[in-house]
């Protein structure tokens, strides 16, 4: 599967589980790391570990790397080329990815 039809199913399978503010970033130009990384929230610690699992669940691709599920404020799925970052809201503020990533480009999916 492309990384842009992955990006398309990963953002698609967050909004299924009502994730709050989803981004999508382009930082193929700026860093080896991945192609996209995708930044969502939840307001919740249960909701924060559906979205994860659903998209877990659900993509037909494994994750290389799962990290975070033992607390559940932030848990990050790895795909190689998509890092997807969910987010208990409170800590998505504190650590402002998209700050951190600015000079990203923003991808609307």
């Amino acid at each position: 599967m492309s990384s842009k039809l992955l990006l398309k199913e990963i953002v698609s399978l967050a909004d299924d589980k009502k994730a709050d503010n989803i981004v999508a970033l382009d930082v193929s130009g700026i860093t080896s790391l991945s192609e996209y990384f995708v930044v969502c929230s939840a307001q919740n610690l249960i909701q924060v570990k559906a979205i994860a699992d659903n998209i877990k669940d659900n993509v037909t691709e494994h994750p290389w790397k799962t990290e975070g599920y033992e607390n559940g404020t932030w848990i990050i799925l790895d795909y190689v080329d998509i890092v997807v970052h969910i987010f208990f809201e409170e800590m998505r503020s504190y650590y402002d990815l998209e700050r951190i990533w600015f000079d990203a480009k923003e991808i609307k999916v």
